[in-house]
């Protein structure tokens, strides 16, 4: 399954964001990468760039390639509403994400690989799609044979942040979905409406 593998701190630097998780190299370099480092003059941006430098940062602190992120804007205009808050709340209920704020992965790369290798569960049934959008409602949780797996339990035990539309039981490694979150409960720094700006063009 397509994903991005190319060097993550140096997108972490040029959005001056620990948006993969944290990371040595952007607390040691908090600037932009490039060899004239820090020094680098940078001339006014255009509003072009700063919204498609937002709709990048996006779709990297999400996990998505191009295809897959104008898909789900797609799919998030479609839906009444606010749509930069639909897109926002499509990407909080992909099953990666949801694996990675429950605290089961430090990361969503490392929740999305969880995924992948079947140690989820969603409502009692193997989902190894990193993408599967879930509904409110929906149960998730370790599977048995992989509650004991070190990279889980460590996740687990180093502490996790609480958020009001995720229950989870630390006992029997499972949560539920309760439902989609409102923006002002979205902690990323993204400014959704500059992505839906760029995509009206």
């Amino acid at each position: 399954m397509a994903r991005y593998t190319g060097p993550k701190s140096k997108i972490a630097r040029r959005f001056r964001e620990a948006i993969f998780g944290p990371d040595k190299a952007l607390d040691k370099k908090p600037y932009g990468p490039g060899m004239h480092g820090n020094s680098r003059r940078r001339g006014k941006q255009s509003e072009y760039s700063i919204q498609l430098a937002e709709k990048q940062k996006a779709k990297y602190t999400y996990g998505l390639l191009e295809r897959q992120f104008a898909k789900t804007f797609k799919i998030a205009a479609a839906k009444r509403g606010v749509t930069g808050e639909n897109l926002l709340k499509f990407l909080e209920s992909r099953l990666d994400n949801v694996v990675y704020r429950m605290g089961i992965s430090p990361t969503r790369s490392g929740a999305r690989q969880l995924v992948l290798h079947k140690h989820i569960l969603v409502n009692g049934e193997i989902v190894n799609i990193p993408s599967y959008h879930l509904k409110a409602g929906d149960k998730i949780a370790v599977r048995e044979k992989s509650k004991s797996m070190e990279v889980i339990t460590g996740s687990l035990s180093s502490g996790r942040k609480r958020f009001g539309w995720i229950e989870w039981n630390d006992k029997e490694m499972e949560g539920v979905f309760v439902n989609m979150p409102d923006r002002s409960d979205i902690p990323e720094n993204i400014k959704e409406q500059l992505i839906v700006e760029l995509y009206s063009k």
